[in-house]
């Protein structure tokens, strides 16, 4: 654009200079004495007509000059304007550009903000429920331990606490043995003063009795399950001083409330010291849901 004016203006400074020297120099006169006078040293007086045909061929060729010159100037003009106008319409493409670039440049800075603020929610949403998984694992931790501790169901005593010895029996009817020397008695379902047991949890229990006595009448103990009979454990021997052994066991599943205990026929006598011959024992193998028991 600069290399445009700057040659403009040197056209016009041509320009001025050559109109200068037109307007400066011979006149039409001056010119016409100069070619009489030239005329008349080189040749014979010239005639009128010479001299009109030399000053139209003056004229032409600066009329011709002039048109020139201005046709130079008026398509350097239009190639300036043209030049002006893409100026502006890349002025305005360039404006449009950093109105873009300011446009972009927020809009990232919009989505950085809420990536930072996504990232944020994230992270403390990820913590909630890290907290709630520990929260809800430590529960269960305990439920486990809770429902261990209600498993954990056991139990075993003999007859006698005494170290001499004793007989029991015979009676008439039949007696509930109370087992009073107790081994142990984990989860307190077993209780020594009545001789019963009674199922805290629903499920598969496993109990054993043993007995012993010295001649005489035979020995019957039964394993009792809410009043009826399920097991029994007996012996006989025709000698007074033979001795008297036997045992049995069952696993029965239980309710809630259920009780077994150990029953003595009536007729029956059994003998125990501090050796503990005759034991009753009893454990929770495992508990069972209800469908587990609608299966069976």
């Amino acid at each position: 654009m600069k290399g445009l004016v700057c040659l403009l203006l040197l056209l016009e400074t041509f320009v001025c200079v050559v109109q200068h020297q037109v307007d400066g120099g011979l006149n039409e006169n001056e010119i016409s004495q100069q070619l009489r006078s030239e005329d008349g040293r080189q040749n014979p007086p010239q005639t009128d007509t010479l001299r009109d045909e030399a000053s139209t061929d003056s004229q032409q060729n600066y009329h011709l000059f002039f048109t020139d010159i201005h046709a130079a100037l008026r398509e350097l003009t239009a190639t300036v304007t043209d030049q002006k106008a893409n100026i502006r319409e890349l002025t305005a493409t360039v404006t449009e550009q950093k109105v873009n670039i300011r446009e972009l440049t927020t809009t990232v800075t919009e989505q950085k903000t809420i990536n930072r603020a996504l990232e944020t929610f994230i992270l403390e949403e990820m913590n909630k429920k890290n907290d709630e998984i520990s929260n809800l694992t430590l529960s269960q931790v305990e439920e486990l331990r809770k429902e261990n501790r209600d498993r954990e169901i056991a139990f075993s005593a003999a007859l006698m606490k005494s170290d001499s010895g004793n007989y029991i029996g015979p009676f008439t009817t039949e007696i509930t043995l109370t087992y009073r020397n107790v081994f142990t008695n984990i989860g307190n379902a077993y209780n020594p003063v009545t001789g019963i047991f009674t199922a805290p949890l629903k499920g598969a229990y496993m109990f054993r009795v043993s007995l012993f006595g010295i001649g005489g009448p035979p020995t019957y103990v039964a394993i009792i399950k809410n009043g009826e009979h399920v097991v029994v454990a007996h012996d006989i021997q025709p000698q007074a001083q033979d001795r008297l052994h036997s045992s049995n066991g069952v696993v029965l599943i239980l309710e809630v409330g259920d009780v077994v205990y150990v029953r003595l026929w009536s007729g029956s006598r059994i003998y125990d010291n501090r050796d503990n011959h005759n034991t009753f024992n009893g454990f929770l193998l495992f508990p069972l849901r209800e469908q587990e028991l609608c299966r069976m």
